[in-house]
């Protein structure tokens, strides 16, 4: 069943309309995407350390994150560019420069500890070498990255966002106060002590990343160049209509997925880990390995495999976002439609990033702390990079007469304004 086709030059393949699931694709991939290593790090150690009294914060985020990503995706859409090549358009070259600088690092940080945790999951399970593991799922992405076509590539993407749902599973094989966690959700405990305020920065961060706004955008562009009849809006804005309300319906499904796995996460570590007294996690297979004493094999099984498949998802996202950036600085070909002859640059600091990937994640780190702590850098710099995509969602030079309309201009406003509120608050706090 194919998408009904809207007025081009190029015929309507089908007239029936499809069904509402097949128009779900980037907002999707880059929802599940959020829920990699790092993410399930920070959120365990939110439930660990103060149960569902952080729960209010996957609620507040959902929101912003739809706002922000869906400013993000119609950028992508509208324009048929990437995020960077439309910050390069308005922005001085230091600007833009100092901001690809400082995804890059973020997520080159997350790569690092994403493939340690996802080494350390398998050791868990079957024992071995955990930085072997971690060297093999680096490679293993890189080389389909590269050398698999686009279009089988996203189907992979598409079907590994159902390894989330082991979150679920966990909730579901333990036993729950569901009367104690709403109300604990509803009527939280409010604190002003560096570390509770340093985890809520580490949720928002960890939600709210950058590298998802750059991604969602550029996979938007993939789209245009994998479909013939898709056109930028810009140049064809009979398309409009149809092209915005999958975008939507995208985005706020690939954000609820991600923000409902992200409170799953906490819940299961709140009603097992914070609940037998266990709050201070080391590592993310802790976290897996706490579980097994208190709520047996199946949640303990579940919760180490959904490292493993959420951070098989997560690589390219992150590998990627940074070379389409990069690419655009340079003015280098991108896309992961190129053939690696034609695409040599673009897939070279694809496979940098990779490889820096790997050596961070052999060497001796705190892999917990660097998980976390890369959600705090995100939610640093998320910010600016926030400032400037709500700039070119709402500028008529770049969008054209399909500029964000003013209600989701005020939402990603708000969004931006309460992740500089955070980012504030954490410094207040480390500097009392």
């Amino acid at each position: 069943m194919k998408i009904k086709a809207a007025a081009t030059n190029t015929p309507a393949r089908s007239e029936r309309p499809v069904a509402w699931w097949r128009l779900l694709g980037p907002g999707l991939i880059t929802g599940a995407a959020d829920d990699d290593p790092s993410g399930i790090a920070t959120y365990s150690q939110a439930g660990a350390q103060f149960g569902a009294n952080l729960a209010w914060t996957i609620v507040l985020t959902y929101p912003l994150m739809v706002a922000i990503q869906f400013a993000s995706a119609r950028i992508g859409r509208v324009t048929g560019r990437g995020m960077c090549d439309n910050f390069i358009a308005l922005y001085p070259s230091p600007v833009v420069y100092g901001l690809v600088a400082l995804l890059t690092l973020a997520n080159v940080i997350n790569l690092g500890a994403d493939l340690n945790a996802m080494g350390d999951a398998v050791r868990l399970v079957v024992g071995g070498p955990a930085s072997l593991y971690a060297c093999v799922f680096g490679l293993t992405s890189l080389g389909l990255l590269i050398f698999m076509p686009y279009r089988r590539y996203v189907n992979i993407l598409k079907w590994l966002t159902l390894s989330l749902f082991a979150y679920v599973g966990v909730v579901f094989s333990v036993h729950i106060n569901w009367h104690s966690v709403m109300r604990d959700a509803v009527m939280p405990t409010l604190s002003d002590s560096k570390q509770y305020i340093t985890t809520v920065v580490a949720v928002f961060g960890t939600t709210i990343s950058p590298y998802l706004f750059f991604w969602q955008a550029d996979q938007e562009v993939e789209e245009i160049r994998r479909i013939p009849r898709d056109q930028p809006l810009r140049r064809a804005p009979q398309q409009a209509g149809q092209q915005l309300h999958r975008l939507r319906l995208d985005t706020a499904v690939g954000m609820g997925i991600s923000n409902l796995i992200a409170l799953f996460i906490m819940l299961a570590t709140t009603a097992t880990l914070h609940a037998h007294g266990v709050t201070n996690i080391e590592t993310t297979t802790q976290a897996a390995s706490a579980l097994k004493p208190i709520a047996g094999n199946v949640a303990f099984l579940l919760f180490a495999l959904g490292i493993i498949g959420t951070g098989l998802l997560a690589l390219p996202v992150l590998a990627g976002s940074a070379a389409f950036a990069i690419s655009s600085i340079f003015h280098w070909k991108k896309g992961l439609y190129l053939a690696p002859s034609r695409g040599i640059p673009f897939y070279t600091v694809i496979g940098l990033a990779i490889l820096c990937g790997i050596a961070i994640s052999v060497v001796e780190i705190d892999p917990i702390k660097a998980l976390y702590w890369s959600a705090v850098i995100n939610a640093v710099i998320a910010v600016p990079i926030m400032a400037a995509v709500m700039h070119v969602a709402s500028n008529i030079k770049r969008m054209g007469p399909l500029v964000l309309p003013a209600g989701w201009r005020a939402l990603g406003w708000g969004a931006t304004l309460i992740m500089a509120a955070a980012a504030l608050a954490m410094f207040a706090a480390m500097l009392a």
